[in-house]
């Protein structure tokens, strides 16, 4: 069986360039989203860092999403507000918390 897959694509980004990021990632998810993928956040952190986790349901699903004609979104996200993008990839070995509660 496959595992799911979280990658986390990261940068510095200047505050001045924050509230594009944010309107970009808006649009994004407001639109129709890859085949696969299950969850996408993104995060923002201390001294400028800002992270897009994305989990996927299998490696397929994200090797996919990769091959697209315009390449991965997350790092062209950040490209797009003159940012520097890492990436990582983990294996979701085991996931938790609470379903079908309120809020």
């Amino acid at each position: 069986m496959s595992e799911q897959i979280l990658t986390e694509v990261s940068a510095i980004v200047a505050p001045e360039r924050e509230a594009d990021l944010v309107a970009a990632y808006r649009d994004l998810v407001a639109s129709a989203l890859p085949a696969g993928l299950v969850r996408t956040d993104l995060l923002s952190g201390a001294d400028g860092r800002w992270r897009i986790q994305t989990v996927w349901r299998d490696s397929a699903a994200l090797e996919a999403a990769r091959a697209a004609p315009d390449g991965p979104a997350a790092p062209r996200l950040f490209r797009d507000v003159g940012s520097d993008p890492k990436l990582a990839v983990f294996d979701v070995m085991g996931s938790g918390g609470a379903s079908g509660e309120s809020p």
